[in-house]
């Protein structure tokens, strides 16, 4: 299940959690797994960056942190997502923020299926997957709308 939280944030038009929740459910058994305890936390850049100081020792701002508490085959753990840095990004990139927002919100699913994205090649497999499962997302908004 996903649980959508908002730290030092409003609340985000965008964010639909039974949207979500079929998305993710779909994308995690894509992979063989169960979707089990998500938590996206939606938050600014600074308190983000405070959380990359304080837990990984960087200093720098970021679209997303993950902390994963995955066991065994059932996916769970905090997505810590920096809106201003999407938007950003999304302007950047010129990208539709919703659009943006899945990208880094999958991509922090993927990375507690195991993706990594440290080196190219890691990097590369990741948007790969980000793409295909951006891909089925559409069926999931479809399905929503009827």
């Amino acid at each position: 299940m996903v649980e959508i939280c908002y730290q030092n944030f409003p609340d985000l038009s965008e964010v639909n959690e039974s949207f979500i929740n079929s998305w993710f459910f779909d994308v995690v058994s894509r992979f063989d797994k169960q979707l089990g305890d998500v938590t996206l936390i939606f938050c600014s850049d600074d308190y983000l960056l405070d959380i990359n100081r304080t837990y990984l020792n960087h200093d720098f701002y970021t679209d997303i942190i993950t902390f994963d508490y995955s066991n065994l085959d059932t996916i769970s753990g905090d997505l810590f997502i920096s809106v201003d840095r999407v938007r950003e990004n999304a302007i950047d990139l010129q990208q539709q923020f919703q659009d943006e927002l899945h990208r880094v919100c999958v991509h922090g699913i993927l990375h507690l299926i195991g993706f990594k994205d440290k080196s190219d090649d890691e990097s590369f497999l990741m948007r790969n997957q980000e793409n295909a499962m951006l891909d089925i997302r559409m069926f999931h908004v479809k399905h929503l709308k009827s």
